[in-house]
């Protein structure tokens, strides 16, 4: 869900507004008083640091989930207020230069209270939002939220015969020839992406060998106006049989690369990858392969992905 979304999903919880109007419900103001009341003393177990608790990173921000910091699940937002305040000043004793403040959705009304403290929403998910504070000197230089999605294809040759599986989609204005492909999970590796959307679309199985091409396009119709990448990648097939899925595709077909690369009933990035393929069929699969090699990430100790063209082996190490 996008911040944006979320604000108006919530506007009415933290406004207490129906149509423009603010609602008069005196029961439901006099829980709220007591729960104020009650917040008071159960905050004083909280406030025993004099700050809300977090995790400080290695840029100097420190980040606050309140869904661990033992807050009173009625918490009003006069309360929380206090604490966020005196956290505040607590943080930039420190030397904190930003800060990040995870809501779940059960408390969402704090969001309103940090709003007040010059808090502004970065990103929300299904359960939860994020709002930053830049503390440090001059102009924010928090990064803003991901703003691109991923969609990956794979391009599954059969190198015995120099066909290609393609697919036409169900739920576009033109049936063209295509590579079976969609979004990439989060977390999910891009070669992984291509071999399961292939199976889910055509029942073939597949596995990864390179990456043949990325596509970049802004203001994308299907990716809610943000930027869209998306990637093919070129796979050798396992099994043969095709088993479409009948939902997604109208046809499924092993596809001679040369039509491909001719017929005009396809995409021009279909059709120019087709071209792309041949060449590596007549010239060999390393004049035009990004392979994948896995490399360990300097700061984290977690291993990335890195794509390029391959080295002889006198190079490698």
């Amino acid at each position: 869900m996008s911040a944006s979304a979320f604000v108006y999903k919530l506007l009415p919880l933290l406004r207490g507004r129906c149509c423009g109007k603010l609602l008069l419900c005196p029961a439901r103001t006099t829980v709220r008083a007591f729960s104020c009341t009650g917040d008071r003393s159960q905050l004083h177990r909280v406030k025993g640091s004099g700050a809300l608790t977090g995790k400080v990173d290695r840029f100097g921000g420190v980040t606050v989930n309140l869904a661990d910091t033992g807050l009173p699940e009625d918490i009003c937002e006069s309360s929380f207020s206090g604490l966020l305040k005196d956290s505040l000043v607590q943080w930039k004793a420190d030397g904190r230069v930003a800060v990040w403040l995870r809501v779940p959705i059960s408390l969402s009304r704090c969001a309103a209270a940090a709003s007040a403290h010059g808090f502004t929403f970065h990103h929300a998910k299904d359960d939860h939002a994020v709002l930053s504070l830049w503390l440090g000197e001059g102009e924010s230089r928090l990064p803003g939220f991901a703003t691109h999605q991923i969609g990956v294809a794979g391009a599954v040759v059969d190198e015995s015969n120099g066909k290609v599986l393609v697919v036409q989609d169900r739920n576009k204005t033109k049936n063209a020839w295509k590579f079976p492909g969609g979004l990439s999970d989060p977390g999910e590796n891009i070669g992984a992406t291509a071999v399961r959307e292939v199976f889910e679309e055509t029942g073939v199985r597949s596995e990864f060998r390179s990456l043949l091409s990325i596509r970049q396009q802004h203001n994308h119709p299907g990716a809610f106006g943000m930027s869209d990448m998306y990637i093919i990648c070129r796979l050798s097939p396992i099994t043969y049989d095709i088993n479409f899925c009948t939902q997604e595709c109208l046809r499924c077909e092993w596809l001679d690369l040369t039509e491909l690369a001719k017929t005009n009933e396809t995409t021009p990035i279909t059709s120019r990858v087709a071209r792309v393929l041949l060449h590596g069929l007549r010239q060999g699969f390393d004049k035009i392969d990004l392979t994948m090699e896995e490399l360990p990430a300097v700061y984290s100790g977690m291993f990335y992905q890195l794509y390029h063209r391959q080295l002889p082996p006198t190079l490698k190490s």
